[in-house]
């Protein structure tokens, strides 16, 4: 007989808090939303651009332009905060995201490597599938350096590795490129950003990034029960191996499509769940959910700042994301190392 695992809603109870914290998340998405939608060099005419959406440059300018910009940046938001619970629920690490362990750098790698050889413009699918790919070969190779429950010391220096081996790839790739603009383009993806991006890379990027969602999120019971070891885990039922690779093809899908189309974007897997961790009573499962929802409000947030800052030229995503997780990484090991 089977034992009964954790409840059957996505926040793992009907406690009001936890809804109250959806909820919260949600409207900050909206707001999130709403500001992008806002922000840009242009002050729109509302009106003009809901009246005439195909006939008015305001019309152009609000749904060619800004709506799949933002609707692109919040689905690579959640992708990367969801990625992020996700890895530390199944590493047992609060350090395990993404880009410190060397997933999003070798997802880059993936689509680098995809334009230096051309492959880019041959296929609409090559871009995605090289940085899927590179996603799913840093987590393979994360369960072989480090292993399942690596400590954080063990995880700490396997991400040094990967990301000194892929940084070094990338910078061959550079070196060889054949030509500027591909330099300019590989240096795009390093950066990070969500500029002029269209319907058309939405398209392409969605379908794989709803596809890791769907196998990340339906993970939930298997990392709460994870987090009870690995043989109460096996006595409810789960089947490691299988749920194992679930996490890791989720976190390849999401993580790949979501660096293939905007490039690396640090910070957002780590910094959403440790804030949201105590929020949710440090369950995995809800900290799935609570998490997509704050990573897209994030990078949301994040890219309106990147708007409204006075600048020659648009700062890049991936700087800014960077300029706020960096701070809170370094509180991250100085409370930890006063824990010891």
């Amino acid at each position: 007989m089977r034992a009964r695992t954790a409840p059957a809603d996505g926040l793992g109870g009907h406690s009001s808090p936890r809804w109250l914290l959806l909820a919260a998340l949600v409207l900050l998405v909206v707001l999130g939303l709403l500001l992008a939608l806002s922000a840009g060099p242009v002050a729109l005419d509302w009106a003009q651009a809901w009246r005439e959406p195909g006939a008015s440059m305001d019309g152009l300018i609000l749904w060619q332009v800004r709506l799949p910009r933002a609707l692109l940046t919040a689905a690579i938001g959640a992708s990367l905060g969801l990625a992020g619970a996700a890895l530390q629920g199944l590493l047992r690490n609060p350090l395990a995201s993404p880009d410190l362990i060397g997933v999003t750098n070798c997802a880059a790698l993936g689509a680098v490597l995809t334009l230096y050889f051309g492959l880019a413009a041959g296929s609409w699918l090559a871009l995605p599938a090289g940085g899927m790919a590179g996603a799913v070969a840093a987590v393979g190779l994360i369960y072989l350096l480090a292993g399942r429950s690596a400590d954080l010391l063990t995880l700490i220096l396997a991400g040094i590795a990967i990301n000194a081996v892929v940084a070094s790839a990338i910078a061959l790739a550079l070196n060889f490129a054949p030509n500027p603009y591909a330099v300019s383009e590989m240096l795009f993806w390093l950066l990070g950003s969500v500029a002029n991006r269209s319907f058309a890379e939405l398209g392409a990027s969605l379908p794989f990034m709803v596809v890791g969602w769907l196998l990340l999120g339906s993970s939930g019971r298997y990392l709460d029960a994870l987090s009870l070891g690995e043989d109460t885990a096996a006595t409810l039922g789960f089947s490691a191996r299988a749920q194992q690779w679930r996490l890791i093809v989720g976190t390849a899908l999401a993580v790949g499509a979501a660096v293939a189309v905007a490039g690396s974007i640090g910070f957002v897997g780590l910094v959403v769940p440790h804030m949201l961790r105590p929020l949710v009573g440090h369950r995995p499962r809800p900290l799935l959910l609570a998490s997509a929802l704050g990573g897209a409000a994030l990078l949301l947030l994040a890219d309106v700042l990147v708007q409204w800052l006075p600048s020659p030229q648009e700062l890049k995503l991936g700087v800014v994301t960077a300029m706020i997780g960096g701070p809170i990484f370094l509180q991250m090991i100085y409370s930890m190392r006063g824990r010891r």
